[in-house]
């Protein structure tokens, strides 16, 4: 279990929203070493030109082309570092598959809500298929009644998860690609029709916070969001038995 922060405990600037993700003080930190980088290349070039302006040009005494080769090659190298190290960072998120443990939801969009999936007691989501969808009656996924690893998923339209716990999460789509973004949990990641991708991360910080739409999906695109919910472990639990509970009385009732 990833150590869990009060909302309090979190710092962040006045240049970027507050990290609530295992992962953000690392993406924050490379943001910041990259600009700090430009702003001093951006500096030097400036004195370069003032200097160049301001002092007669004397017989340069190593060789031209060891003059104009040299910033180059230092610029080449500093950007290869930078590139590495991002490089690693989206490894670690999308190359680098969750632990066996993390917790499994599903995350589908449609124009233009998005909707959330939890796998039930059974830890195994239910067969979909596109002919059955229909949030009109209840079924806005197309999952198989026919399926009895389906009978326990819980669909929300609020996306809930447990502080300090891993969460991988699959992304959907049903009609067009839509853009999966928690600007605050540092996550992005695209839903493409006929496509399932994985992203995962440990939410750290109990709060609520913004899901959005980064791909302009359609003339509602501007009102496709939804929030994400973190809890601590044990209201989480009781978050989740409580709907699972409705569900299986609104069975019983049909």
């Amino acid at each position: 279990m990833a150590p869990v922060q009060t909302m309090d405990a979190v710092r962040w600037g006045w240049y970027l929203p507050r990290d609530g993700a295992l992962h953000g003080p690392a993406l924050d930190a490379h943001l910041m070493l990259n600009l700090w980088i430009a702003l001093g290349l951006l500096v030097l070039a400036h004195i370069v030109l003032l200097v160049g302006l301001m002092v007669r040009r004397r017989r340069a005494q190593m060789p031209v082309v060891v003059l104009e080769c040299l910033p180059l090659l230092v610029l080449t190298v500093l950007f290869a570092w930078l590139a590495g190290r991002s490089e690693h960072l989206w490894a670690a998120q999308r190359y680098v598959g969750a632990a066996p443990a993390a917790m499994q939801v599903e995350v589908t969009g449609e124009q233009f809500a998005w909707y959330f999936r939890y796998p039930g007691v059974d830890a195994a989501f239910g067969r979909t298929k596109l002919q059955l969808v229909s949030a009109a009656e209840g079924n806005p996924l197309g999952i198989d009644p026919g399926d009895a690893k389906g009978k326990d998923d819980v669909v929300t339209s609020q996306l809930v998860l447990p502080a300090g716990r891993e969460v991988d999460l699959t992304l959907r789509a049903l009609d067009v690609i839509h853009g999966f973004s928690a600007p605050e949990m540092r996550l992005k990641q695209n839903a493409v029709p006929g496509q399932t991708s994985h992203i995962h991360f440990t939410p750290t910080v109990p709060g609520e916070y913004a899901i959005l739409c980064t791909q302009v999906c359609g003339m509602g695109h501007y009102r496709m969001q939804a929030t994400l919910r973190v809890l601590p472990a044990a209201e989480f639990d009781a978050w989740l038995k409580g709907l699972e509970a409705a569900k299986l009385a609104n069975e019983v009732q049909r």
